[in-house]
């Protein structure tokens, strides 16, 4: 939904934007019999064989439960940051690195997925230049050979991003380095790749969660996971669909075994 264009998914060869595709995926689901409710899930319970699962309006009660409640990108709360994504502002290369061809554009984080984003875009850009706020990338060796290997890459350490610049598409950076005040640095866009948050608060009764808040296993019965909130390498849209459909066939199989 906060996608712009979205080109790596199947079937759609010019591209489509994030939200008609989950409006079509919406009109599919209820051409099928599906039933959708717009209401936030605040809590999911087990009650006896079933489970209540809670919302801020009301409550259902219910044998099985999907858990697809993906995960969120983790963003750095620049003045201008939300008001530019998807017109040079985001947080996955291999969605957006095409529109990027022959431009420059700036990598924030020092993890393995920093170094991967950049690597990624390599492909694409002139040239890529990784931001970290400390002094020394905290990626594997072997990711850190990579990037310090590329021509294309160059690296600003001890640096901060203070905002992002443009009106209807992103034209710079400001940044803050431990020495000197702030400065601007000139990019046609900004991926933020500082790591995602799951979206798995609510399930703690109902899922084993590992320690960054990632979907491990079902602690009952009848619980099914599926996306984001599981993945740690993937994420992608194509990859999240396909998870669903497990979790989907996996489910009506459960039911059908266990119907009363």
């Amino acid at each position: 939904m906060l996608t712009s264009t979205v080109e790596n998914f199947p079937g759609f060869p010019e591209g489509i934007q994030g939200p008609e595709l989950m409006e079509r995926m919406k009109k599919q689901a209820e051409t099928f019999g599906a039933k959708i409710i717009l209401e936030n899930a605040v809590s999911v319970l087990p009650v006896a064989s079933n489970y209540e699962l809670r919302t801020t309006n009301s409550s259902y009660v219910t044998r099985a439960v999907i858990v697809a409640t993906g995960a969120d990108t983790v963003w750095l709360g620049l003045p201008n940051e939300q008001r530019l994504i998807g017109k040079g502002v985001s947080s996955c290369a291999p969605c957006d690195a095409f529109f990027f061809k022959n431009k420059k554009v700036a990598v924030v984080g020092g993890g393995d997925s920093a170094c991967e984003e950049a690597l990624f875009l390599t492909k694409f850009a002139t040239e890529v230049t990784i931001i970290h706020r400390r002094d020394a990338l905290r990626a594997s060796k072997i990711m850190q050979d990579r990037v310090k290997s590329n021509p294309k890459i160059k690296f600003l350490f001890n640096t901060e991003v203070i905002d992002v610049l443009g009106q209807d598409h992103v034209e710079g950076l400001t940044l803050k380095n431990l020495e000197p005040g702030p400065y601007n640095l000139a990019t046609d866009g900004l991926f933020v790749a500082i790591g995602h948050k799951p979206n798995s608060g609510i399930f703690e009764n109902v899922a084993e969660l590992d320690e960054k808040g990632y979907a491990l296993k079902p602690k009952f019965p009848g619980i099914f996971i599926a996306g984001d909130i599981a993945d740690h390498t993937y994420k992608q849209a194509v990859t999240a669909a396909a998870f669903g459909c497990q979790a989907a066939m996996d489910a009506e199989k459960w039911l059908e075994d266990n119907s009363k």
